[in-house]
């Protein structure tokens, strides 16, 4: 028989020291609420299923800067001294997003019947990865849960705020450039026209300019709809082969690397996550092994994960960390001494960790130096695109002088 869907329940009853209590909780049937509630001292008057909203909305997507907050959340709750489950209620209670909402109260009732809270989590992979998961196990184990959890929460705040800041320098010139292309796909279709039917009027040979931009309006006139097709579709297909073909990936990966400002700013980037996820899961107390593991997946970029692996089976055969990144080439000097000076006096974590807030402090100045260096190209290229049509529809009137 196939396991029921949890949906949301409201419930209303009277705790074991006869007060009035109300709220949500989740499960497969009115019943079965009744009777985890009945385990949370409550005996319950009313259940009933949660209404959903008007025209099916309210629920947002749990994004990872969420679980970030849900996880700083639950370590200040811990470090209170507030049971678990009763965490979960008072930051669940506390949110705005329906969807995560929800995800807390399955993995409170996960909790509450006894489960794990790392196996609970790993219910919901999609939000939860192995790295999130095999750490909280750790704080589990050690009887560190709370501890555990802050270091959850830096890290996860840490790594979203590298993405949030990459997300942010990429942002301004795809915004940019998109409108530029959106202005001149109407320049060619609905004003270049216009000018070109006052110019069969004139009498005279347009300019070569003239005749190349009223030519592309008229090929856009009768294409756009493929054009549009056709380039949705690239940038479609790209997307999808670089997820399902490892060459592609690799090629694109490296590509990246390679460009101007941005190769660099991926390089410290890369750098970053590989410093911060070390730092955290060897302080976290995982084995090297394991760790590296771990770290392959968070460095974003498929030729580090392949070199991160082979590091890992460098590491497996006795060859020291810093020897094996040493021999990859593929780092920075800074970061595989900085390794050594860690491996040699037993504070691997905090010299890696000191390696990671240079490598975003870096990746800041190099954002910074990036916005600054894109802001006149950009008018540059804006400047060449709309005014190269302009002047290319007043070029005939300037020469109208020799038809009359």
């Amino acid at each position: 028989m196939a396991n029921a869907t949890a949906v949301a329940y409201l419930y209303k009853g009277v705790d074991s020291k006869g007060a009035k209590v109300q709220g949500e909780i989740s499960g497969t049937s009115a019943a079965l609420v009744k009777a985890q509630l009945r385990k949370q001292g409550i005996i319950a008057n009313r259940v009933q299923k949660k209404p959903k909203p008007l025209f099916g909305g309210g629920k947002k997507k749990v994004k990872p800067a969420d679980i970030a907050l849900f996880t700083r959340q639950m370590a200040t709750m811990m470090k209170a001294g507030v049971p678990l489950v009763q965490s979960f209620e008072i930051v669940a209670d506390g949110l705005d997003n329906q969807g995560l909402k929800e995800l807390i109260y399955k993995i409170r009732d996960d909790v509450a019947s006894g489960t794990a809270f790392a196996d609970a989590l790993r219910k919901h992979p999609l939000h939860f990865d192995n790295l999130f998961c095999n750490l909280v196990a750790s704080g589990e184990q050690s009887g560190a849960l709370e501890t555990m959890l802050d270091r959850i929460a830096t890290y996860k705040e840490k790594t979203e705020s590298l993405k949030a800041k990459i997300k942010k320098a990429m942002t301004y010139p795809i915004a940019v450039i998109v409108i530029a292309i959106i202005v001149t796909s109407i320049l060619l279709i609905k004003v270049v026209p216009q000018f070109a039917e006052t110019f069969s009027g004139f009498g005279a040979d347009l300019p070569a300019f003239t005749l190349l931009v009223v030519s592309i309006s008229e090929w856009m006139q009768a294409n756009w709809f493929f054009a549009l097709l056709v380039t949705v579709g690239l940038i479609g297909g790209l997307i999808e082969a670089k997820k399902r073909n490892k060459r592609i990936a690799e090629a694109f990966d490296r590509l990246v690397l390679k460009l101007p400002i941005l190769g660099n700013i991926t390089y410290n980037s890369i750098a970053a996550r590989f410093a911060r996820t070390m730092s955290t899961t060897f302080a976290a107390g995982v084995p090297l092994i394991d760790a590296l593991k771990s770290v392959a997946g968070a460095t974003g970029n498929s030729i580090y994960e392949e070199a991160t692996l082979k590091i890992r089976d460098s590491v497996a055969t006795g060859i020291p960390l810093n020897a094996a990144m040493r021999e990859s080439g593929l780092y920075p000097v800074m970061l595989v001494q900085m390794t050594a000076i860690g491996e040699e006096s037993g504070a691997l974590d905090e010299m890696l960790s000191k390696a990671a807030d240079f490598y975003e402090e870096a990746v800041d100045n190099l954002i910074d130096n990036l916005t600054t260096l894109l802001e006149p190209m950009i008018m540059a290229v804006l400047g060449v695109l709309v005014g190269g049509l302009m002047v290319a529809m007043y070029l005939p009137i300037f020469n109208l002088g020799n038809v009359i």
